[in-house]
């Protein structure tokens, strides 16, 4: 594919999310600061496995960001350019059943894998947020890692770092920062591929071993790093998510075995 062969709108807002963000500071009031508000399905009996969850969450997040709705004269552009402009802030939050059905009916994007789902809501001000979703509960209900098995090599991967032991939102919005990054790096017509394959990816944990091998990556230039401010959970500056392309093909040892594999490995 080439750069003429994308969709021109697309170009513009894949331009918009490649500038980066967090150019301002928060504003002095604090109702008036902007977050993406991301709810994740949960349901009380048969509950989606971790990096299922995960990754449904980190599509949610760079389909909003990449939709056409928030592209020039967009309904939802100025909200959006309102908060990716500012410091960038996501809260995550937790629904099932009448709940999660309320949440998808307020503009956003739902993104489902298997038995996974996670609705990116149009971000806002937190002082100024829907009743459905500032009664939804931001921690509470934990989901324990999974083995989910190796990664499928035509998918971008995000690698969360095991040793910070972060709970499932604080996880979320990690990899919610990450599929933007990600996409923002990539070439535009290889963000565009990945927008029409539905932003697929894998989540996966990282051992030491691996994150080791990610963080030189990182260091090479071949991989990207979400590094979290620090608000909740970890240290300022803590490396929460590492993210390479599929494209690239980096290779990784084997959590098991310490050999490594002939597979793509990932993202943030």
């Amino acid at each position: 594919m080439t750069p003429d062969a994308v969709d021109a709108g697309f170009v513009a807002r894949h331009a918009e999310l490649a500038r980066g963000y967090g150019g301002s500071g928060d504003p002095d009031d604090p109702a008036l600061v902007q977050a993406m508000q991301v709810v994740l399905h949960i349901p009380k009996t048969e509950p989606p496995a971790r990096s299922e969850l995960l990754a449904a969450a980190a599509a949610a997040a760079v389909a909003l960001c990449l939709d056409e709705r928030v592209g020039a004269g967009g309904p939802w552009e100025q909200a959006y350019l309102g908060w990716h402009r500012s410091r960038i802030r996501k809260v995550t939050r937790r629904a099932r059943g009448a709940q999660w059905l309320a949440a998808t009916e307020l503009d956003g994007v739902t993104v489902e894998f298997g038995n996974a789902a996670a609705h990116a809501l149009v971000p806002g001000p937190v002082g100024a947020l829907d009743p459905r979703i500032k009664k939804l509960q931001i921690g509470g209900t934990e989901l324990e890692s999974d083995t989910p098995g190796p990664v499928d090599p035509s998918l971008p991967v995000l690698w969360v770092d095991s040793a910070l032991g972060m709970t499932v939102g604080k996880a979320a919005a990690q990899v919610g920062h990450a599929s933007m990054l990600l996409a923002g790096a990539l070439p535009v017509e290889q963000a565009y591929a990945w927008a029409r394959a539905g932003f697929r990816c894998a989540v996966r944990d990282a051992d030491p071993r691996q994150w080791a091998a990610l963080r030189a990556l990182v260091e090479a230039g071949a991989a990207t790093a979400v590094r979290d401010a620090g608000f909740t959970e970890v240290a300022p500056g803590s490396t929460t998510v590492i993210a390479v392309s599929a494209a690239n093909a980096p290779r990784v040892p084997d959590g098991e075995s310490g050999d490594v594999p002939d597979c793509a490995v990932g993202l943030e």
